[in-house]
């Protein structure tokens, strides 16, 4: 990435696909600057580009030292931002952060009914985008103390797409579980 970058990093569309390749990687907060590069480019508000605020969100849900209240701000943010029904994969990584959201609140029902959402659109996406967000739903499960659920999530991610960071991520987490 970083001699892409170096040579035609000006370049909006660049950034752009800089910042999709490292949000599927696994890093979204390095993501999260590269769209907002990009989105400042397009428009006045880098930070209200909803790949951005989505990146955000699960930086501070899923990642070690995030700020959950913050990410649990964003997502009901992004509920209301119209952009975010353009793209099957933005809802299904929406459904799946509510889904972590509805976990830190205790609130199994929840986790388990935006799961049902977040499953119920995943036939029209890729393998690794379904990977990466049975891997979402797997934190999801594990947040809420449903730990063999969330174990077998994971598993499916793995199945879904072995090769793709959602299965990398999932796997790291399962083996996490013990």
């Amino acid at each position: 990435m970083a001699p892409l970058l170096g040579r035609f990093g000006s370049v909006t569309l660049v950034r752009k696909i800089g910042a999709e390749i490292l949000y599927a990687s696994g890093d979204p907060l390095s993501a999260a600057t590269l769209f907002e590069q990009a989105a400042k480019r397009q428009t006045g508000d880098p930070t209200g580009h909803v790949d951005v605020r989505l990146a955000l969100a699960w930086s501070e849900l899923a990642a070690l030292g995030g700020d959950p209240g913050h990410g649990a701000a964003l997502v009901a943010e992004i509920a209301k931002d119209p952009d975010l029904a353009r793209s099957a994969e933005r809802i299904g990584m929406h459904h799946a952060l509510e889904a972590i959201v509805a976990a830190r609140s205790d609130d199994r029902d929840g986790v388990r009914a935006k799961l049902r959402t977040t499953d119920a659109g995943a036939a029209k996406l890729r393998a690794g985008d379904r990977a990466f967000l049975r891997y979402l739903g797997g934190v999801a499960l594990r947040e809420a103390g449903l730990v063999d659920d969330a174990r077998a999530t994971f598993a499916l991610a793995m199945e879904a797409s072995p090769e793709s960071i959602g299965a990398a991520l999932a796997r790291r987490e399962r083996a996490n579980l013990g």
